[in-house]
């Protein structure tokens, strides 16, 4: 079965993922991420590293997209939805199945916070609701 990928979509997906981190961990609520992350609002990252930093979460991002996009296909099918409601179940299914359970490692053995966890999640969670929406609309 040959998946039919709107690569304008996945595009699209990719640049709402970056606009919606720059308005998460910056303009909303970067003071709250900075001291959750203990950092300190002098806390300055290399110019260098935070480019490759935004470069490989943009590509990140269209992978991400890309692969949400097949299982989109399926996920339709499987639970016999369309449209809006096919992208927000099967980004809440993949938060849950994957993201939740594999991020939970930053809790268990790195030491932070669930503080943390929930807010990272809350993004993780919000950015795949995002991309079905933009998924299942634009066909």
């Amino acid at each position: 079965m040959e998946v039919p990928v709107n690569y304008w979509a996945v595009l699209a997906c990719g640049i709402a993922s970056m606009v919606l981190g720059f308005l998460w961990y910056g303009v909303l609520f970067g003071k709250t991420w900075m001291r959750l992350m203990g950092y300190s609002e002098n806390h300055q990252p290399d110019s260098a590293a935070a480019n490759r930093g935004y470069a490989l979460a943009f590509i990140g991002s269209l992978i991400m997209a890309y692969v949400f996009s097949h299982t989109l296909v399926f996920a339709s099918e499987y639970m016999n939805t369309q449209g809006i409601m096919a992208g927000l179940s099967n980004g809440f299914w993949m938060w849950l199945g994957f993201i939740a359970p594999v991020t939970l490692g930053s809790v268990l053995w790195e030491g932070k916070s669930w503080k943390l966890w929930c807010f990272n999640n809350t993004y993780n969670l919000v950015q795949l609701l995002m991309f079905g929406i933009i998924l299942s609309l634009w066909k």
